[in-house]
């Protein structure tokens, strides 16, 4: 996942831009970005995270972007953006929240076109300069992005700051959010809606499904209508978003707690003594489930926070996990001989989540039920950076598939009568994880209670991770 800002304003707005990115930092850990406009001139500026945060690798470059009244801002977890280019359309800077499927496809076409590629993300073609290259190959802006959503296959959600403006396109079945905000001064526009309040925007609404708009100090000016298709990725409210944050205009909080509910009415065969969530993201649903059960809710972990950066960081999967396992304390007052219902957002790889496990052992838990915040990820995603590796078998529960199954060579429908929780092959395959994980007990949540929690019609959710279903044509 990545996420943007971009603000326009009749005043200086490269605070609004810092600080306002710096609150999508939970969205990306590997590079970020800013660029603006001032007195005509493009001005941009991009470093590393995986050593410093946000705020530390930009906050001695403000003053170099004083007077600027446009302004974009990136968290990415993959390539050094944003990018500045200069196109028969004049000069932009472009910023995306993108996963391309078709990548080497576009770049072999836009090589044969004879144009070059001169950045480079750990090797390979930069996602973001490749947008930015399609956009300038419209006869106007409007056509440039329309060409970039019509090509992309995966999802791309992009700002461009002009000279004049800012364009905010969301991808083309709204996979991603845009939302937008307004003060009496000029307008935001950013992934989430979380930084508008302690910015003093005011929220305004989100774009829909493929849709473009023009910002100026003025005002917001639709270019392309939304299309009518939409599949919002559901993990935006399990895992990915703030707790603050809106989406579709369901608060994420608010969501998981009736996900924790959800599961909780479907619990009438354990008796814990209290709820508890893995830290962060598992926590709002541990609340839910606390509420609907009636018990109380206690932190037997608890995060530190000080020094450890989130265990996305570093990339490197052998230090991220080894900062996963140092971060998360145990408080034996809350753990010997209790009976404790855990709630996490998901399981990926299993390692982080056995670690933690083992630790609530060696702390004298006596009962350990865990309750995951979605159904098994069994479908690796295709149109964002999540539940994504060179190797499918990276998640836990294909792993499990693939030992259950005694070969690599096995077809969806296979995976998908596993990703069924009624079907007795998804039993079993549970049976065995809450075995390898050394849990008392394991449930997942049900794609249709999870369904029901986010409000959403099921049609207008991207749930392919989960059951294989998908609208990319």
């Amino acid at each position: 996942m990545s996420g943007f800002l971009g603000c326009v304003s009749r005043d200086e707005c490269v605070n609004e831009v810092f600080y306002g990115t710096d609150y999508h930092s939970h969205l990306g850990t590997k590079r970020a970005g800013m660029a603006f406009i001032a007195k005509g001139k493009f001005m941009r500026s991009i470093h590393s995270l995986e050593d410093g945060y946000f705020r530390n690798k930009f906050e001695g470059e403000l003053p170099k972007f004083a007077s600027a009244n446009m302004g974009i801002g990136v968290i990415s977890d993959s390539e050094a953006q944003p990018i500045i280019i200069t196109s028969p359309l004049g000069r932009y800077a472009v910023v995306t929240v993108a996963r391309i499927d078709n990548i080497e496809q576009l770049t072999h076409e836009l090589l044969a076109e004879g144009h070059h590629f001169a950045e480079l993300s750990d090797s390979t073609i930069n996602a973001t300069e490749l947008v930015a290259i399609l956009i300038g190959q419209g006869k106007s802006l409007k056509e440039g992005i329309e060409l970039v959503q019509r090509k992309v296959k995966g999802s791309c959600s992009m700002l461009v700051l002009t000279e004049n403006a800012i364009y905010a396109a969301r991808d083309r079945f709204g996979r991603t959010p845009i939302s937008i905000g307004k003060n009496d001064k000029g307008y935001i526009c950013a992934s989430e809606s979380s930084s508008f309040d302690n910015l003093g925007y005011d929220f305004v609404r989100d774009l829909g499904p493929g849709e473009i708009v023009q910002l100026t100090a003025d005002g917001v000016r639709q270019v392309t209508p939304p299309g009518r298709r939409k599949q919002v990725c559901s993990f935006l409210w399990v895992y990915y978003g703030y707790p603050s944050a809106w989406y579709e205009g369901i608060n994420v909080e608010e969501c998981r707690y009736r996900c924790g509910a959800a599961m909780a009415k479907r619990d009438t065969d354990i008796a814990p003594d209290f709820a508890a969530g893995i830290p962060d993201s598992g926590v709002g649903h541990a609340i839910g489930y606390s509420n609907e059960k009636r018990i109380p809710y206690k932190r037997p972990f608890v995060k530190y926070t000080p020094t450890w950066p989130r265990s996305f960081m570093p990339q490197d999967q052998k230090r991220r996990d080894l900062v996963a396992k140092m971060k998360l304390l145990p408080n034996r007052e809350f753990t010997h001989g209790q009976r404790i219902v855990f709630m996490d957002d998901s399981i990926v790889r299993g390692t982080q989540l056995k670690d933690n496990v083992v630790k609530l052992l060696d702390a004298g838990v006596k009962e350990i039920h865990m309750r995951i915040a979605c159904p098994p990820l069994i479908f690796p995603c295709r149109f964002l950076n999540f539940s994504t590796s060179r190797s499918t078998y990276d998640l836990y529960a294909r792993r499990v598939i693939r030992d259950m199954e005694g070969t690599e060579n096995i077809p969806d429908s296979v995976f998908e009568q596993y990703a069924d929780p009624d079907n007795p092959k998804h039993k079993e395959m549970v049976e065995i994880m809450c075995r390898h994980l050394q849990l008392t007990t394991l449930k997942f949540q049900r794609l249709d209670d999870l369904v029901e929690a986010i409000g959403l019609p099921k049609e207008d959710l991207c749930t392919h991770c989960w059951d294989n279903s998908s609208y990319d044509e």
